[in-house]
């Protein structure tokens, strides 16, 4: 990203935040509250347009286009996960319907993620049932089933108890092993910041600084 300006309302958010992230780390956005944590990962996410400045993606040196082939390479799990009043398992599955993968194959990449997140005794169950933890739990699941590149995750520990905030950590350690995925994350969490990632960056009167 270079140089990302974003404004609402008058009130300057992020002034010119330059930063270079590196393939397969995971990287840990710091702040205190109107910070600008969510926006900076909307913008990188490509979610929101930045007033100025860019966020780029590059594969073996060849910046992409901000199309849907890359904008399906990424995707940004929320504080508030969205749940269909559905099982478990069409809930993780909705990605990979969208982008027409066969029965088989979705099939195998839901189990999957199931198991990395520990959710596969409640597959069958309907979504709404879930508890608060295990909702953020089947939102990682959904997200790793569509295998994306990067992985930004906002807050993914602040609505949680702690032993599923424990859960989510443990998870992230082997989401960074097992996909092989750039995973950017937000949190007030200094434990997990120090535990999860790679580099430490902190958000502060719009600029983004590495530890």
């Amino acid at each position: 990203m270079s140089g990302l300006k974003k404004s609402y309302g008058g009130r300057v958010v992020l002034d010119g935040c330059t930063y270079r992230f590196e393939s397969g780390r995971v990287y840990a956005v710091m702040g205190p509250n109107g910070s600008g944590k969510s926006t900076f990962l909307r913008l990188c996410a490509l979610i929101e347009k930045p007033d100025s400045g860019k966020a780029d993606f590059l594969d073996e040196g060849i910046v992409l286009e901000h199309d849907l082939a890359l904008r399906r390479r990424i995707t940004l799990l929320l504080p508030s996960v969205g749940v269909f009043n559905t099982t478990v398992c069409e809930n993780i599955a909705y990605g990979l319907k969208l982008r027409k993968v066969n029965k088989a194959e979705t099939e195998q990449r839901v189990l999957n993620a199931l198991e990395l997140v520990g959710l596969k005794d409640k597959m069958r169950r309907r979504a709404v049932t879930l508890s608060s933890g295990e909702t953020q739990r089947m939102g990682l699941a959904r997200a790793l089933a569509i295998s994306p590149s990067v992985l930004f995750l906002d807050e993914p520990t602040a609505a949680v108890d702690s032993k599923n905030s424990k859960a989510v950590e443990e998870i992230i350690q082997n989401i960074r092993h097992t996909l092989k995925a750039t995973i950017i994350l937000s949190t007030h969490d200094a434990g997990l910041a120090e535990r999860a990632a790679d580099t430490i960056l902190t958000l502060r009167d719009g600029k983004a600084t590495a530890l």
